[in-house]
């Protein structure tokens, strides 16, 4: 009989999380692309329900509110994550997953990834021992590149084509104004664009903004897990936040440009677009700077805006 740990049902927080830049380093035969990035998970959340039935079978899965965009069958990859977990594990049992959606829907804010990272937390921790730690990061990998760092999502340098996940410590409670111009942009378009543009790859070597973002904070004192802010100047952000897929996003959705314009203009001390787009984003040392450049960009029309600050220890 298939052994199941804990409540009946897990209420799992999948968090949305953005880029702070994005070097393009590598193609691979495959199609994939080798990226260098920092990912930051954030306070804007989707919320999954996942209920592990023992005697049953298969995946039952349903969208709770309202979620235009968003597959409500087995299309969606939170029940394609609950399938791919029973079928390698062997595991005897049904799943259930309701799903909640918050996080914009092809937004480069990774929701998609989240919600399949955050069932297959739950369903490791319900069901322990079916999939040892490496055959779990490599089914997320199987079902799409950014999944792994939901497995355990806090902020992180993450290279590869997203399986590689070195956690940094020690950072900072930033806030951010997010602003997403509809409607969504497909990842594999914009990737698309970008190998049609003709532009460079980044050399491996010189990754070097997303090494000098990793670097801003020290490890941990002494292994007392206490942060310990580095001495130096504040970040130039803009020389930081360097994103290679940002110039043709920007085409394929004209207002990405004027939008962060805009957000420079509102007071954030740097602004840069999250993953493939099209969402943007100002970072801020507080959340009442980010309210205060919230407020400046309300009248936008179609543009939808958030404020999120960054996650600095794993979601439940």
């Amino acid at each position: 009989m298939t052994r199941v740990v804990g409540a009946p049902e897990a209420r799992v927080l999948a968090p949305a999380k953005l880029n702070l830049g994005l070097r393009i380093v590598g193609r691979r035969p495959d199609g994939y692309h080798e990226i260098v990035s920092l990912f930051v998970p954030l306070d804007l959340v989707d919320e999954v329900r996942v209920s592990v039935e023992p005697g049953g079978s298969g995946v039952d899965f349903a969208l709770e509110g309202v979620a235009e965009d968003v597959p409500s069958d087995d299309r969606n990859l939170a029940a394609r994550a609950a399938a791919a977990f029973l079928a390698q594990s062997g595991a005897a049992c049904g799943v259930r997953v309701r799903l909640r959606k918050r996080i914009p829907v092809g937004a480069g804010l990774g929701g998609g990834s989240s919600d399949a990272g955050a069932v297959l937390r739950a369903l490791a921790a319900r069901l322990p021992g079916r999939l040892e730690p490496l055959r779990l990061a490599r089914l997320a990998l199987e079902l799409g590149a950014d999944v792994p760092f939901f497995l355990e999502p806090r902020p992180a340098r993450v290279s590869g084509v997203g399986e590689v996940v070195e956690p940094l410590a020690g950072f900072p409670p930033l806030h951010f104004l997010l602003a997403t111009p509809g409607p969504p942009l497909a990842t594999a378009a914009v990737y698309e664009a970008f190998d049609g543009s003709g532009a460079a790859l980044t050399p491996p070597e010189e990754g070097h903004t997303i090494r000098a973002l990793s670097e801003l904070w020290r490890a941990p004192d002494g292994g007392s897990g206490a942060a310990v802010p580095k001495p130096s100047a504040k970040p130039s952000w803009e020389r930081l936040l360097v994103n290679d897929l940002e110039p043709v996003a920007c085409r394929l959705r004209p207002a990405i440009g004027p939008l962060l314009g805009a957000i420079r203009e509102a007071g954030a001390p740097g602004a840069g677009m999250s993953g493939s787009g099209p969402t943007v984003f100002g970072v801020f040392e507080t959340a009442a700077d980010a309210r205060r450049a919230r407020e400046r960009l309300a009248d936008r029309p179609g543009v939808r805006i958030a404020i999120a600050a960054a996650l600095g220890s794993p979601t439940p």
